[in-house]
C-alpha cells in the first residue's frame, strides 16, 4: 500500500491484503476486529462457572494467535469471524476436555446458551455435550451444524449466515430452527 492510499480500508480488503503477504494489513486489521472478537469471546464465557480461569480477553488473544497462523484464503469479514468463532469453540472444548481429564471425571465446563439463539435447549448445557451433539449433527447435516456454529459461536445474524453459506435468509432461519430441535432432542436423549 502506498502512502497516498486511504488508511481506512475495510476488514475484507485488509484480510485479502494480509493473505497476500502484506504484514501492515495485519497490523491495521487487529484493531478493527478486536472488539467484535472480544464480544464473541464474552458471549462464549457468559454463564461459565465462577472458577473459570479463562477471561474473554484471554480467549480472544488465544483465538487471534490461532487465526494469525491459520492458512485460510479469507473471503470477507464474515468468513473471518466465522473461522474465529470455530477457533473459540475448539479452544473451549479442548480446555474443557483437559480439565475433565485432569480431574479424572471432574465437573464438565458449563455454558449458558443464549435463549434467542438456541431457544428450546436447557438454559445451561455442558459444552462437551453440545460439542458432541454438534459433531453428530455435522455428520448428518453439515450445513445445519454450520448454521448453529455461526449463530451461536460466531454471533452472526441470519443475513451474515446466509451470505457466508450462500443461502437465503429464510433458509438460514428454517435450518436453524430444525437444527435447534434436533440438538434439543439429541442432548435430551443422550445427555
Amino acid at each position: 500500500m502506498t502512502q497516498s492510499q486511504p488508511q481506512d480500508r475495510s476488514v475484507t480488503e485488509l484480510l485479502i491484503d494480509w493473505r497476500g503477504g502484506d504484514d501492515q494489513a495485519l497490523e491495521s486489521l487487529a484493531p478493527k476486529v478486536y472488539e467484535e472478537l472480544r464480544r464473541i469471546a464474552h458471549c462464549h464465557l457468559r454463564g461459565e462457572k465462577t472458577e473459570q480461569t479463562l477471561s474473554a480477553t484471554d480467549l480472544l488473544h488465544e483465538t487471534f494467535l490461532r487465526l494469525v497462523d491459520v492458512d485460510v484464503a479469507w473471503n470477507d469479514r464474515t468468513h473471518f469471524f466465522a473461522v474465529g468463532a470455530r477457533a473459540m469453540r475448539r479452544i473451549l472444548v479442548d480446555r474443557s476436555r483437559s480439565k475433565t481429564r485432569l480431574k479424572r471425571g471432574g465437573a464438565n465446563h458449563r455454558v449458558t446458551l443464549d435463549e434467542g439463539q438456541l431457544a428450546g435447549l436447557e438454559a445451561s448445557t455442558d459444552l462437551l455435550e453440545l460439542d458432541r451433539a454438534l459433531s453428530d449433527l455435522a455428520r448428518l447435516d453439515p450445513r445445519k451444524a454450520s448454521i448453529v456454529e455461526l449463530v451461536y459461536f460466531g454471533g452472526l445474524t441470519y443475513d451474515e449466515v446466509a451470505a457466508t453459506l450462500n443461502i437465503s435468509r429464510a433458509t438460514a432461519h428454517r435450518q436453524l430452527r430444525l437444527a435447534k430441535a434436533w440438538l434439543h432432542d439429541h442432548i435430551e436423549t443422550f445427555g
